[in-house]
């Protein structure tokens, strides 16, 4: 039984006063809840310490981004190893997110040395993947996403992958309002589930946690969640309202 992971990307929001005040009230809301489902929140970079400090075993901390290099440290001036997020309590670290693709040209390539970064230093990657509209009005994306994932997962094995979490994230639903069909999300979730089990096994497959990150929220998160492979959610804006994340978590439960 894969356990549900609850995660909110808080981008570049918040000044520090008003993301202590959000993250006092998730920090709440995880202590309070029950160890059938995983919470995570990935602030920006600058309060990762800080929140690393202070919250509970029930609420997992997440960089946004990871470099990397197979150094730990170096004159690689802007970035941060997964070392050092593990040595500052930092459980996971987002990788390939959409706008990481879009503003900074990241590729599979480099998403995948991310991947083997985060492994490497026992971080938890949540690896992005996903179309942009024209693929998907073109018939292209479970190719697109397909080719992401083989190309990202290239050359581990599933002992190395065990930590691993996928996040299927339409880019034409991030951000826009707009969100897949329950049955849209599902179908491409089996999809990355299949291709799993081609690529390594059925047991591993079975295994991994696949979220949706559409622009999940309070109004579609339970019939989002109830679907056979979503076992979780990427979320966005709605991961920056204390009430409509907290929803989030009783759709999950």
């Amino acid at each position: 039984m894969r356990k549900k992971l609850i995660a909110g990307n808080w981008k570049m929001n918040l000044l520090q006063a008003e993301a202590q005040s959000l993250f006092n009230s998730i920090n709440k809301v995880a202590l309070d809840s029950n160890e059938s489902l995983d919470i995570m929140i990935a602030p920006p970079a600058p309060y990762l310490a800080l929140f690393a400090s202070q919250s509970s075993t029930r609420l997992g901390i997440s960089a946004q981004d990871v470099s990397g290099r197979e150094a730990s440290q170096g004159a690689y001036t802007g970035e941060y190893s997964a070392a050092m997020l593990r040595s500052m309590g930092v459980k996971y670290a987002i990788v390939g997110h959409s706008e990481r693709r879009t503003y900074h040209g990241e590729t599979d390539e480099t998403i995948g040395k991310k991947i083997a970064a985060c492994l490497k230093a026992d971080v938890i990657p949540v690896y992005c993947c996903g179309e942009i509209l024209a693929e998907r009005e073109a018939g292209k994306h479970f190719e697109v996403v397909s080719t992401q994932v083989r190309t990202a997962l290239k050359g581990f094995d599933e002992k190395e992958l065990s930590l691993l979490v996928v996040a299927y994230e339409p880019v034409w639903a991030i951000g826009t309002g707009k969100t897949a069909s329950n049955d849209e999300a599902q179908e491409m979730h089996l999809a990355i589930r299949e291709l799993l089990t081609g690529l390594y096994s059925k047991e591993f497959a079975k295994g991994v946690r696949i979220l949706y990150g559409g622009s999940m929220k309070p109004q579609n998160a339970a019939q989002l969640l109830e679907q056979p492979d979503i076992d979780g959610g990427l979320i966005g804006g709605a991961s920056l309202v204390a009430a409509d994340f907290t929803a989030i978590i009783e759709a999950a439960r």
